[in-house]
């Protein structure tokens, strides 16, 4: 028998009461706790058809009511398609927004060399500062599980976890709810050991399994992607005689193409950002090593809570730096603004 709605929030309520407490839930609580503004004698009523149906069960005379095998499995089964279609969404949502992103960065990077006749690169931005949202076990086959962990910002991360001896579909149905009620919407800094050590004696003998998702969480949380940098003008520093000289020219442009370097000047952005979000490098100020002879403006733009990016503009040391600046505060809006159409 399908549950109505009703029935439904009820038994999702009772267990999200039972999680949080250990203690049996009574109606009056859950007329507290659903937005269903019922009155006790119906939520009796509705659960009273809960435990004829077997979805919850009363361990005492005049106690409340606990979740049965039952229930949980009817509530982790819709938990877990409703995170399905939800992770699904935000794939097709993702990869339609990531190509958009793509083709404006280009864009702009070439705008932008354009524009000031300098050398100039941007990167695509990174999901910094991430709380965990969701947690989902499955088994892949009798020695693994596939540990589907999103993030904040929307990022999913996949890690395949070895376990000594197979897990039953009810064992992995209470760690999936174990894991979910204790670190969802915790950053990594705020599952500190005491909660870890809580975790792994209530997972009890799979306490391993415990320990294992909480690195992947915390690898999840703290893994950059392979940053993705674009750049233009690089010909541009070939205009400037004090930047023509073969052998400075020969490694500049070595360093737009192999772009590894740059990694490293996008790195210290971050690490220097001063609440501006503009960071001026002249000669030697500069991280890396061929653009000693170079000065090197860069801004910092956030287009979400947590979603950042690097701008830079390279050119000599006598590059128009009011105009460099100028523009670059007007792009960290203009693309903010951009992104958001998008």
């Amino acid at each position: 028998m399908q549950l109505d709605e009703r029935k439904m929030k009820i038994l999702q309520a009772i267990i999200r009461n039972y999680l949080e407490t250990g203690e049996p839930v009574g109606s009056r609580t859950i007329s507290k706790y659903t937005d269903l503004n019922l009155s006790s004698a119906t939520i009796r009523n509705e659960m009273a058809d809960l435990e004829e149906l077997g979805y919850i069960l009363q361990p005492h005379t005049s106690a409340g009511r606990i979740p049965s095998d039952k229930g949980y499995r009817l509530y982790v089964d819709k938990m877990m398609e409703d995170k399905e279609r939800e992770i699904y969404e935000m794939k097709e949502m993702l990869l339609e927004k990531e190509d958009k992103m793509d083709h404006l960065l280009k864009q702009v990077a070439k705008v932008l060399a354009v524009s000031t006749n300098y050398a100039t690169m941007i990167t695509a931005p990174q999901i910094h500062r991430n709380k965990l949202k969701f947690i989902q076990l499955s088994k892949v086959d009798a020695g693994q599980l596939l540990a589907v962990i999103v993030v904040e910002g929307n990022v999913i991360k996949n890690t395949m976890l070895a376990v000594e001896e197979e897990l039953d579909e009810e064992t992995l149905l209470k760690l999936n709810i174990l894991l979910n009620t204790h670190l969802n919407g915790l950053s990594i800094e705020e599952i500190n050991l005491g909660m870890i050590a809580a975790l792994k004696q209530q997972a009890g003998i799979h306490s391993a399994i415990v320990s294992d998702v909480i690195d992947a969480v915390a690898e999840a949380i703290k893994a950059d992607e392979d940053l993705e940098i674009y750049t233009s003008g690089t010909n541009n520093i070939l205009k400037y005689p004090e930047l023509a000289d073969k052998q400075k020219a020969s490694e500049l442009i070595n360093t737009f193409e192999e772009k590894q370097m740059l990694t490293e000047l996008v790195q210290d952005s971050f690490s220097e950002e001063n609440g501006t979000g503009i960071q001026v490098y002249i000669g030697d100020e500069t991280p890396i090593q061929s653009m000693k002879d170079c000065s090197v403006v860069t801004a910092t733009y956030e287009l979400e809570e947590g979603m950042k990016g690097t701008i830079g503009i390279i050119g000599p040391k006598r590059m128009d730096y009011d105009k460099v600046v100028g523009t670059l505060k007007n792009l960290m809006h203009q693309l903010d603004d951009l992104y958001k159409k998008k």
